[in-house]
């Protein structure tokens, strides 16, 4: 099927840009990669990127996959696009940024002002609710922008998330994929479009309807390859430019999860488990599903925020003794971390981590914190590394466990991609903890992938979705769980790890009332 031609797919995520050319069968033929510098931080909490920083790092992310091969472009037939969520960028009326862009890593907070008026405060009041609504308005970028820089404001002629912003630059058209509008924006996640008219978002911010870009399901053409944008990446003028999504929902049509009974296991910056729906369902109560990138689908995320940055952090604070070796011995340093962690028996010895770095909304709440329980003088970093994995995969199958209790459908799958998911002590440590076999995507770049399906399917490539993921995505590596190490994992799940943060609630609450954070 390669030979009726190519798609590129470019993801421009948190830690790099790279462009994807893949095949119809899903193969990648080749991938030109920039790393980003993820942020730049001009006041404690915030984060910040100059939009331009990521419009040149697409152009040279091009230039280095044309660089690498040496095919005809002309047989190129479609581009699609994914990006990280959530990052916000103030535009004027020529396109050009007004001021950097606010990440989702931004912990910067708005003031909330007065209360939610007419039935939706009296509504929101009975429900308990407020809390969330406010949390919602402290949260949006375009009412921090508002109150403090008004005379930004003043000059917004547009508000667009970082797709919307590359969308433009690559076809001239102010446009945005439904599956893109994953922020703190008036956006009905329900009807998947922008809010009614009366919805209670547009009180809860100064946003106008028309400065929010025309949206388009993913499949859908958004626009076509300007002759600017053909001069800086190299992609041919003319070329389609079809809707795709958010890279977590791309990530789960990439690899193939796209049944109810399949949960998708994200081992990135931040972790979640998703299953896709063709039906709208609140895994926890007031925090909608996000939209798929199959039209008309939801994903029902559970999130960790923090997630495999805590792989990160534990590198950078404890793991310069790994990273010195692997760069002497040649090796990539994360062989050296699976050893650390197959050096620990399963359950590290009861060491227990709660990976709650940052609170959540309800569920955890926002006085939430991370607690590692059971020390005792046989633990050493290898037992605190193996915690933290053991630790993410206990707060994705509660997850999971959420998701089973609300939708009524038993998730027998799973599938799980991302950084994380090349350590095959990771694999199989979920696997153990989930009791359940995990399968590997065999294509490691699967929210490139799931772009490309998009594109597959909105140019007639492929008839419909379920036969481009069919034809598109397939299963690698399978880890089958360890009865023993599984026996281990359900007690200290059910006994112990269930048990962290109802027992711990109250201290974090006085942690909270004494010191002030988190605020």
């Amino acid at each position: 099927m390669s030979g009726q031609g190519y798609l590129l797919a470019i993801d421009n995520g948190t830690q790099s840009v790279r462009a994807l050319l893949f095949d119809l069968d899903g193969h990648l033929i080749g991938k030109g990669k920039v790393e980003l510098q993820a942020y730049y931080s001009t006041q404690p909490g915030w984060a910040e990127q100059d939009p331009e920083y990521y419009w040149t790092s697409v152009g040279e992310a091009c230039r280095r996959l044309w660089a690498q091969l040496d095919i005809d472009r002309s047989l190129i037939r479609g581009v699609s696009l994914t990006t990280q969520r959530g990052t916000v960028i103030n535009v004027d009326e020529h396109g050009r940024p007004l001021r950097p862009a606010i990440l989702w890593l931004d912990q910067r907070r708005a003031e909330v002002r007065g209360r939610i008026k007419g039935p939706w405060g009296w509504l929101f009041k009975l429900a308990g609710a407020q809390a969330t609504v406010d949390y919602f308005r402290a949260q949006a970028e375009v009412n921090w922008v508002a109150q403090q820089q008004p005379e930004i404001w003043a000059k917004t002629h547009k508000v667009l998330l970082l797709s919307g912003f590359l969308s433009q630059r690559l076809c001239g058209q102010y446009v945005d994929s439904v599956a893109c509008c994953v922020a703190y924006l008036p956006f009905d996640y329900k009807r998947l479009r922008w809010a009614a008219p009366r919805d209670w978002k547009w009180q809860a911010m100064p946003v106008r309807r028309a400065q929010l870009p025309k949206l388009y399901k993913p499949g859908e053409q958004l626009g076509r390859i300007s002759a600017e944008a053909s001069r800086h990446t190299g992609i041919p003028e003319g070329l389609p430019l079809i809707a795709a999504g958010a890279d977590k929902a791309c990530e789960v049509l990439g690899a193939g999860g796209v049944e109810p009974d399949t949960a998708c296991l994200s081992y990135a910056t931040t972790a979640t488990i998703n299953t896709t729906r063709r039906s709208y369902l609140e895994t926890v109560p007031m925090i909608p599903p996000y939209p798929a990138a199959v039209p008309d689908h939801f994903n029902t995320e559970v999130m960790i925020y923090r997630g495999f940055w805590m792989v990160s952090w534990f590198k950078q604070e404890f793991g310069l003794r790994e990273m010195q070796r692997a760069q002497v011995l040649g090796v990539e340093p994360e062989a050296l971390f699976d050893e650390l962690v197959n050096a620990v028996p399963p359950g590290s010895m009861g060491l227990t981590l709660q990976p709650y770095w940052s609170p959540g909304i309800r569920d955890p709440g926002l006085e939430a914190k991370g607690a590692i329980i059971g020390f005792g003088d046989v633990h050493t970093r290898a037992h605190v590394y193996r915690a933290i994995l053991e630790g993410l995969a206990y707060a994705l199958r509660q997850g999971k466990e959420k998701i089973e209790r609300r939708s009524g459908t038993r998730i027998t799958r799973l599938r799980v991609s991302g950084g994380g998911s090349q350590s095959e002590a990771a694999m199989q440590l979920t696997a153990d903890v989930f009791g359940l076999p995990a399968e590997r995507p065999q294509v490691y770049e699967t929210s490139g992938l799931g772009a490309a399906i998009c594109c597959a399917v909105g140019l007639g490539l492929h008839p419909d979705f379920p036969t481009a993921i069919r034809a598109m995505t397939r299963v690698g590596q399978v880890f089958q769980p360890d009865p023993q190490a599984q026996r281990i994992y359900q007690q200290l799940y059910a006994e112990v790890y269930l048990r962290m943060y109802r027992q711990l609630r109250p201290l974090y609450r006085k942690i909270r009332q004494i010191t002030g954070y988190p605020a």
